[in-house]
């Protein structure tokens, strides 16, 4: 486990913490909570399912965090946090993740924080989760940064490959922090800032099966090319 050194309140789990008896004292009251994130993460993101609506795992970049060990657990405490709040808790996690090795290289797109909420009413989970995912968006897009929301309800945006499947749901209520990478695209088509920021980090560095569905957006949300670089 590893503790926020100007904050130590704050905890990252690591895998291995979470495969014996004795997980740490910060955590353990929860432990069978993120146990069960990383089984979820494990067997759902991990593996393919067949309302996916493609060949692969449901998420490409899971396995590769969980095999280099840069797949950490954060837990946020409480049964009704507000957005506001985790808005400010997720500022240290977002600075911490960008710490964390690697920092460069193509490995560090494989690094992912979860912040997870184990005391989350359910009540609350989707209202709470969605909206601070919402409100933060296009402040981490703009930092080269995703933030994915997941919870049982589930989260109502459908796969991109099948929009009837929801590939969001997730056995704790959570917030993903990662790495964008190029074949983001797809989630940011619909908000010209976070287009934007997209175009200008990969310009040319858009993959080739994926140029035409970004012209297409850009165009449609009235982007000139001076402002995608």
């Amino acid at each position: 486990m590893l503790t926020h050194a100007r904050h130590p309140e704050h905890v990252l789990v690591e895998q291995r913490d979470l495969l014996t008896a004795d997980v740490p004292a910060p955590v353990a009251d929860v432990a069978a909570q993120l146990r069960a994130v990383l089984e979820w993460a494990r067997e759902y993101l991990c593996g393919p399912h067949p309302e996916l609506g493609r060949k692969g795992p449901v998420c490409p970049f899971a396995q590769g965090s969980l095999e280099r060990g840069t797949f950490f657990l954060a837990v946020h405490r409480g049964e009704a946090p507000t957005p506001e709040t985790l808005a400010e808790t997720l500022l240290i996690y977002r600075d911490w993740f960008r710490e964390l090795p690697p920092v460069t290289g193509p490995a560090a797109q494989f690094k992912t924080v979860l912040l997870t909420f184990p005391d989350m009413a359910p009540q609350w989970a989707q209202a709470v989760v969605d909206e601070t995912q919402a409100r933060l968006k296009p402040r981490y897009v703009a930092e080269g940064l995703m933030i994915g929301e997941f919870h049982a309800g589930p989260p109502d945006k459908g796969g991109l490959w099948n929009p009837d499947f929801r590939p969001l749901r997730s056995p704790v209520p959570l917030l993903a922090i990662r790495h964008m990478v190029a074949t983001d695209l797809p989630f940011l088509t619909d908000d010209a800032a976070a287009l934007r920021s997209y175009l200008q980090r990969f310009g040319t560095g858009t993959p080739a099966v994926l140029r035409q569905r970004a012209a297409a957006a850009a165009h449609r949300l009235g982007l000139t090319p001076e402002e995608i670089g």
